[in-house]
């Protein structure tokens, strides 16, 4: 028997994002579930410098996040929760994207019992200790855009937020190719007035250890995109070496899109068939 599906999104976005991929699965009769991480989709909240009028860029700058208390350890209990609740105390394949993947991370470890199969989407996969905001900054990762799209200190607003309503015309085409370099400028324009500002940065910089009992031990893929701006493709292949070295009786299987990083919106029916393999 099939495991039930369960979509996690990255950082900024939320269960909006998979709407294209779950219509795909729910064709084939499988349970399938899109979660809000904490800080983001329903859960999310706005500082209020991003909808202020004037406009104020020092303020958006510098007004504390009203998600900055929002952490790994919360995300994680989140996750897990959903799990139990899914899969019924049964196991669930997971499909991450992005930062939603250091979420999985921490989930399987806590409750490796209730992960069938962990699917990485362009997503970061850290090696046990480290963060992903490190890996963010790693030499493989040269060229991303997401550091140079970031409008306020993380360390300032304890968040890592975007400036989603900027009518700056160069800034928004860095944000579509960041995000949505293979879809429609109207798909990708229509997205990015669904995300929020803020993504809590102490997700990003909670690291997880990582056991062969629990994360170490769960099978994996790692679906990588050859034209991600994100988490770039070098990085995704740290990711996969990392883990095959630190855990070499559980090697990862891998897929690579020829994809920007959002291929939950450019290719959601190879995305349901990747993942519905799973599991």
């Amino acid at each position: 028997m099939r495991t039930p599906l369960l979509f996690v999104h990255g950082f900024w976005h939320g269960t909006w994002c998979w709407s294209e991929v779950l219509a795909r699965v729910a064709e084939t009769g499988r349970p399938a579930l899109a979660v809000d991480l904490p800080g983001h989709g329903l859960r999310a909240r706005r500082p209020r410098s991003v909808t202020g009028r004037p406009f104020d860029p020092d303020h958006l700058a510098t007004e504390p996040s009203p998600v900055a208390g929002v952490g790994l350890d919360e995300a994680g209990e989140a996750l897990v929760s959903q799990l139990k609740r899914l899969g019924r105390g049964g196991p669930v394949t997971v499909v991450a994207h992005s930062m939603g993947g250091t979420v999985l991370t921490r989930a399987a470890e806590q409750a490796p019992e209730l992960v069938a199969h962990a699917v990485y989407l362009a997503a970061f996969m850290p090696a046990s200790g480290v963060s992903a905001f490190a890996c963010a900054e790693m030499p493989e990762n040269a060229g991303e855009l997401i550091a140079p799209s970031v409008r306020a200190d993380p360390a300032v607003v304890g968040a890592l937020r975007l400036d989603l309503g900027s009518a700056d015309a160069a800034y928004r085409q860095q944000l579509r190719e960041a995000f949505y370099g293979d879809v429609s400028p109207e798909a990708a324009d229509a997205a990015i007035g669904l995300m929020t500002p803020d993504a809590p940065a102490r997700i990003a910089l909670g690291t997880t250890t990582l056991t062969r009992q629990g994360w170490g031990g769960v099978p994996r893929t790692y679906v990588g995109c050859s034209r991600d701006m994100t988490i770039r493709p070098p990085l995704q292949r740290r990711f996969v070496a990392e883990a095959d070295a630190a855990f070499p009786g559980n090697p990862t299987s891998t897929v690579t899109l020829d994809a920007a990083h959002s291929p939950f919106l450019s290719q959601p029916g190879r995305v349901a068939e990747i993942v519905g393999g799973l599991g």
